[in-house]
């Protein structure tokens, strides 16, 4: 039995492939069609997904659509019914593009697939399907939380076998996504990209405006429901976030994007991101006595914001957490297969739910979510000798130690090895690495190849067993989606003049023995490596270890800002020619940049691209 899963026409889309229950395959649009958060029906990516696997289109059994469109639209046009005449413009853009083809997915789907049978699911419930079917655990609470699906903005239920009980949901307008995503707004990020930027730009603000949020923006209960005062926002009537009564609120006009950050921004962020952890505490006790279990499982793109899972886990209001790494729209594609085949097939959903006997740990049906397209040697070599780049073959039991040394002596390399990753984290086979213990390193690396902004940190890669040592907590984060804090004899003592900094000054002290990855409030995204589940990933660090006695390194996505990661053996060489990077590792294929190549790196052509 063969489904294919698709998101589409919002962001993010893509194509999941299943066999029998498997994850065959994941991977979103953006990575083939290099339109970063590409919304368009994803061709390229189901084209690759056929490739790649082997399976031809008339092997699928059925397509499972990600969210159920006439619900979609019942909401839009019952929203401008309820603030008529307000939202009239607003409305009026977006019914031409319903009419011309988001009423009309099903026909869409069938020219594309030529698959006659095609079911729709709800938007959230592909999300709680994401996150509780490739989960390790046979019974567990679920919460889905983002900007909206067809009305569902929140929901909360219990998962056990292969079914799933929504028992609580809040409906559009009243959103805690779109809430966080108002600020990103205001702050001058893009909406639907930005909000981990805001999430990054916490720490450098005080919290000084979380009782003008809960006195002026949202009411929340101690079950944490909750109802926004629409007063203050235009995203439900127009085609901005926040209105003019918002920004009276804070005293000040949204800032322009790619001006300077202001204080009022950075205490925004914080304010924002309390909030926004004290409301999802509070919805995780309800669900934690509502279900009665022990687990968690999350999606939906406020799952992504790793800091609120992390102090959730610290709370210990659930025993084990686990969350989807796709959360967001590209992780639709993947829910809707599996809703497909236990929901509607009623397929059993068994093993894999106890510790293992020796180690104790869950291990989950995500494959380390590296579920994207890999490249053949015989390809990558065809590749370098076609275009006269000269390389040296690095054999298997060389590799790890040479990056490694490389590394130490405060190199950078962009590693391309296996398949590509599903979901926005990069984990290390289409990554970018260097030495955590480096002071300069986190500059470099912002400054001169990933050409973004200089507050935001970069996350650690660590050896799974060594994580403990290092950082405060020590539950398994494989998927980069949880936030811990450097552990206090790994810190370095601040001067009164360096604690007296503030705002993006505060990004000049060295906080740690690890500074290229410790944020300026002490945390760090943390991704543990599993020997088991990463080999070629893990060999490489555990190299720099035996080196360095350091089991730490720097880990950010293979791209440049404005654009995807890198997909192919040319797209990650051109990353790697137009930045300051040092080497790069393609599988075993190891590429020096010549000093005289670094005077002719194209800073223009990538400085054309947005922030966002």
């Amino acid at each position: 039995m063969i489904i294919l899963g698709i998101s589409a026409f919002y962001h993010d889309s893509a194509v999941c492939l299943i066999k029998d229950g498997e994850i065959l395959y994941a991977a979103q649009e953006e990575r083939f069609s290099r339109k970063k958060h590409d919304d368009r029906f994803p061709v390229l990516a189901l084209k690759n997904a056929y490739e790649f696997t082997g399976i031809k289109p008339e092997q699928v059994d059925f397509v499972v659509f990600y969210e159920k469109t006439f619900l979609k639209f019942d909401r839009l046009f019952s929203t401008y019914s309820h603030f008529a005449p307000k939202g009239l413009h607003s409305f009026l853009k977006a019914v031409p593009v319903w009419f011309k083809q988001k009423l009309f997915i099903k026909q869409v789907i069938f020219e594309q697939t030529k698959c006659e049978k095609i079911y729709f699911v709800k938007h959230h419930e592909s999300h709680a399907a994401s996150a509780f079917f490739p989960s390790p655990f046979k019974e567990a609470a679920i919460i889905t939380v983002d900007g909206v699906g067809e009305w569902d903005t929140t929901t909360i239920g219990k998962g056990s076998g292969n079914r799933m009980d929504i028992r609580k949901t809040i409906h559009f307008p009243h959103s805690l996504g779109l809430l966080y995503s108002a600020f990103t707004y205001f702050n001058g990020f893009k909406v639907n990209s930005g909000e981990y930027k805001l999430m990054g730009l916490a720490p450098y603000g005080e919290p000084r405006y979380v009782q003008t949020i809960y006195d002026n923006l949202i009411d929340v209960k101690e079950d944490g429901s909750y109802r926004l005062n629409l007063d203050y926002f235009n995203y439900h009537t127009g085609l901005t976030m926040t209105n003019t009564k918002f920004n009276a609120l804070f005293g000040a006009e949204r800032r322009k994007p790619e001006t300077p950050i202001r204080q009022l921004d950075m205490d925004m962020a914080a304010s924002i991101q309390w909030v926004l952890e004290d409301i999802m505490e509070k919805m995780a006790g309800y669900a934690r006595k509502e279900t009665g279990c022990e687990n968690l499982v999350l999606a939906g793109g406020v799952a992504l914001n790793c800091v609120v899972n992390g102090k959730l886990l610290r709370k210990q209001i659930f025993k084990n957490i686990w969350i989807q790494p796709a959360s967001g729209d590209a992780g639709g594609a993947l829910g809707a297969a599996l809703y497909g085949w236990y929901c509607h097939l009623d397929n059993p959903r068994d093993g894999g739910f106890s510790p293992d006997e020796k180690t104790g740990k869950y291990s989950d049906l995500q494959k380390g979510s590296f579920l994207g397209p890999s490249y053949s040697e015989q390809t990558i070599r065809a590749f370098l000798e076609d275009n006269n780049i000269k390389y040296k073959v690095l054999p298997d039991g060389e590799l790890p130690e040479k990056i490694a040394e490389l590394m130490d002596n405060e190199k950078v390399i962009g590693l391309f090895s296996g398949r590509m990753e599903y979901g926005p984290r990069a984990l290390g086979h289409r990554s970018i690495i260097g030495d955590a213990r480096s002071e300069k390193m986190q500059k470099i690396m912002n400054i001169k190849i990933k050409f973004r902004e200089s507050f935001r940190p970069f996350a650690p890669s660590v050896l799974e067993e060594e994580a403990g040592n290092f950082f405060d907590w020590h539950h398994p984060s494989p998927y980069m989606l949880l936030v811990y804090d450097v552990r206090e004899d790994k810190r370095t003592t601040l001067s009164d003049q360096e604690k007296d900094k503030i705002g993006l000054d505060k990004l000049d002290n060295i906080r740690s023995v690890i500074p290229a990855i410790t944020h300026v409030d002490y945390s760090a995204r943390i991704h543990t490596v599993n020997k088991e589940v990463n080999p070629f990933y893990y060999n490489i660090i555990r190299a720099f270890f035996n080196r360095t006695s350091c089991p730490v390194i720097i880990n950010t996505s293979f791209n440049v800002r404005g654009e995807p990661i890198v997909n192919t053996p040319a797209e990650a060489y051109k990353v790697f020619k137009n930045t300051d990077m040092d080497y790069l590792l393609l599988e075993n294929y190891l590429i020096e940049k010549q000093d005289e190549e670094r005077q002719h790196i194209d800073y223009e052509w990538i400085k054309t691209f947005p922030l966002d």
